[in-house]
């Protein structure tokens, strides 16, 4: 599938990188901001880690953008099944060099990796960091998903030190030329961050919801914050359907 004729990012929209994922980009005036990190946040259950993957596969095989997918809560294997029920082909894209995979799971709860990238140490973002330098210039990638925060924050404890090393996550995508999400669980909806302090270093939030109401849930996105770029204010339903996130933007959440 990554060998499908891609779609050419205009000139005049090379400020812009378009997610690809149907009904999104219109409520951002068709894309996120390159070179740019954003906090994709929500509840268990909502599709942030949905989101954030069908960002980086569609910015491979419809852009030509390659991507770093950072796995800090699921092993590879796990997540290269998951998204073959979407029908990705994740194996294909990393052996044709287009996407890397850095398992810094395994690590964390003490098992063996025979990954190709793997952070030794857990949560050394000193060394996470160097790895993305390294397969960055390798791959050549502009795109990039950190998934997630919320681990390395619970690991670092001390919401100043999580900021500070969150900032320092995300300025390195950025000077790297990578447009990147970071996703962060909460539970609770009213909540943008689970530390408090991940929408500070980030330059946009998108919030991710899954509310009940009466006997259904109903899953709604919603645009909290993205600087420079103008962007809908409203909250719009989604739809989790074989094929990745669709998303209505010409309807409404009240």
């Amino acid at each position: 599938m990554a060998d499908k004729k891609k779609t050419k990012i205009e000139k005049g929209d090379s400020k812009r990188v378009p997610t690809g994922i149907e009904g999104f980009d219109e409520l951002c005036g068709g894309g996120l901001l390159r070179n740019r990190t954003y906090l994709l946040s929500g509840a268990a259950g909502c599709g942030k880690t949905i989101f954030g993957l069908q960002y980086l596969y569609n910015g491979i095989t419809k852009y030509g953008e390659n991507g770093i997918y950072i796995a800090t809560e699921e092993r590879p294997d796990q997540v290269r099944e998951n998204v073959g029920k979407f029908g990705w082909d994740f194996k294909a894209l990393e052996d044709d060099g287009k996407l890397a995979i850095i398992d810094a799971c395994s690590t964390k709860i003490g098992i063996p990796s025979h990954e190709k990238y793997v952070d030794v140490r857990p949560f050394d973002l000193r060394s996470m960091m160097d790895q993305i330098i390294a397969i960055q210039d390798t791959i050549d990638a502009k795109r990039a998903l950190v998934d997630g925060t919320t681990s390395i924050g619970f690991y670092l404890q001390d919401p100043s030190k999580i900021r500070v090393e969150l900032l320092k996550l995300s300025t390195t995508l950025e000077v790297l030329g990578l447009t990147a999400l970071m996703t962060c669980e909460v539970a609770d909806d009213e909540a943008s961050s689970r530390f408090g302090v991940e929408t500070f270093v980030t330059e946009g939030t998108i919030a991710m919801y899954n509310k009940r109401m009466e006997n259904v849930r109903v899953r709604s996105i919603e645009i909290l914050k993205m600087r420079g770029s103008e962007h809908s204010h409203n909250i719009h339903p989604y739809e989790i359907t074989s094929s990745g996130i669709l998303v209505h933007p010409k309807e409404e959440v009240y």
